[in-house]
């Protein structure tokens, strides 16, 4: 495809429907990975187990995301992003469906996973999407949008479980489920235009051969680093903030830092101007000023007991991740090359790896000292996040243009 072909290509997309749908659906399928959090009491009740058995129902979903990541990106390149999507909602809505009949807790598990491994194809393919699919001064404010959409997720999971478990039962909450998804699912496949086959004759377990690669390239290890510590201090904030609130300095009850949790989404909501700032400054700059905000928001929660100072602070550190989330997967996309669906993927992996690994890590070290010795740890490790970003070259220059390709025009 000629140069001037592409453009003209790229001007009839829509790009603002393609932000809002990727974003809802980035929104709705990440969702899934929280709306049992509310309901592990009734799954206790209503199956006779105890609750730690009851919360296997989220670990057995992010391990079924954790291991589609590795294996979606792949696939993407050999079939299309948008077709790997729009199967992956398909799923959901059938597995969605049939977990709101499960009358046993072994096949709620086996489904859940089976839900986890097939949410994981929206997550890395459709930021993999975004990097190919949108011009260079549109993509990080797309990310960021998708991005926005993940981490709101975290919230709206949680309430939208709560209130329709509270009034129709928990089944009812995965019949939702498998509505919203095969809505979704419509909405990829009439708006979403298709890409270009990246690797079209690639055999999959060739392409994840590639992994090996991705693992020799500096600047992508770096990359990881950063995506090890980011949403790990993002949990473990929370994770702290909630004992904090709860402790004697507050004194607060579970419905006050319930809403002191949800005004966070304020400072989720900048993430898409994170593009707009990559425009200016570059990727890695607005990486390098997310991070210090995030550090600094970080580092004084403990020193802080007023309250609403606090609660600044928590917006400053939110709003330090949001910026940084859509820098880093756009910086690990245009790193990867021709690989990007497997660097990405990597990201993604390494991102909930850590997204797992932050509830542990706090409590072990609350259980080491004071709140404010427990803060500046969760601070100096995102720092060591910022050490690796400092030490990524200039972003790699975009691949060259090329006759059969229309992206990054």
């Amino acid at each position: 495809m000629s140069q001037a072909a592409g453009s003209t290509v790229s001007k009839s997309r829509n790009f603002s429907l393609m932000t809002a749908i990727l974003c809802w659906s980035g929104m709705m399928v990440m969702s899934s990975l929280y709306v049992t959090i509310p309901l592990i009491s009734l799954f206790a009740d209503f199956f006779s187990i105890t609750p730690t058995q009851a919360a296997a129902a989220g670990s057995i979903f992010s391990m079924g995301f954790a291991m589609g990541c590795l294996i979606y990106g792949a696939l993407s390149d050999k079939y299309g992003r948008k077709q790997v999507i729009f199967i992956g909602l398909l799923a959901l809505t059938l597995i969605s469906l049939l977990l709101g009949m499960v009358d046993s807790f072994f096949w709620m598990v086996v489904l859940r996973g089976m839900q986890g491994f097939a949410a994981a194809t929206f997550s890395p393919v459709a930021l993999a999407y975004a990097v190919e699919m949108f011009p260079a001064e549109k993509r990080v404010t797309t990310i960021g949008f998708i991005s926005t959409g993940f981490l709101v997720a975290g919230i709206i999971g949680q309430v939208v479980s709560a209130l329709i478990s509270e009034q129709y039962g928990w089944n009812t909450v995965f019949y939702l489920l498998a509505g919203v998804y095969a809505i979704t699912a419509f909405l990829i496949l009439r708006f979403l235009p298709k890409g270009e086959i990246q690797q079209a004759h690639a055999n999959v377990w060739e392409s994840l051969k590639q992994i090996g690669g991705v693992f020799s390239q500096k600047n992508l290890v770096l990359s990881y680093i950063v995506a090890m510590v980011l949403l790990m201090s993002f949990v473990s904030m929370y994770t702290v903030l909630g004992n904090y609130l709860s402790g004697p300095d507050f004194g607060l009850n579970s419905e006050e830092i319930l809403y002191i949790r949800s005004i966070g989404v304020l400072g989720m909501l900048v993430s898409p101007l994170s593009g707009r700032l990559s425009k200016h400054f570059g990727v890695r700059a607005v990486l390098l000023g997310g991070l210090l905000l995030a550090i600094a928001g970080l580092a004084f929660l403990g020193m802080i007991s007023n309250l609403p100072l606090l609660i600044v602070m928590s917006l400053i550190f939110v709003t330090g991740i949001a910026l940084s989330v859509p820098a880093l997967v756009s910086l690990v996309g245009q790193l990867g090359g021709k690989a990007r669906g497997i660097a990405v993927s990597m990201y993604t992996f390494v991102l909930f790896a850590g997204t797992s690994m932050g509830p542990v890590i706090s409590i072990r070290l609350m259980e080491m000292g004071s709140y404010l010795l427990t803060f500046l740890l969760l601070a100096l490790n995102l720092s060591i996040g910022l050490l690796a970003a400092w030490l990524i070259h200039r972003e790699t220059p975009e691949e060259p243009q090329v006759t059969t390709k229309m992206f990054f025009k």
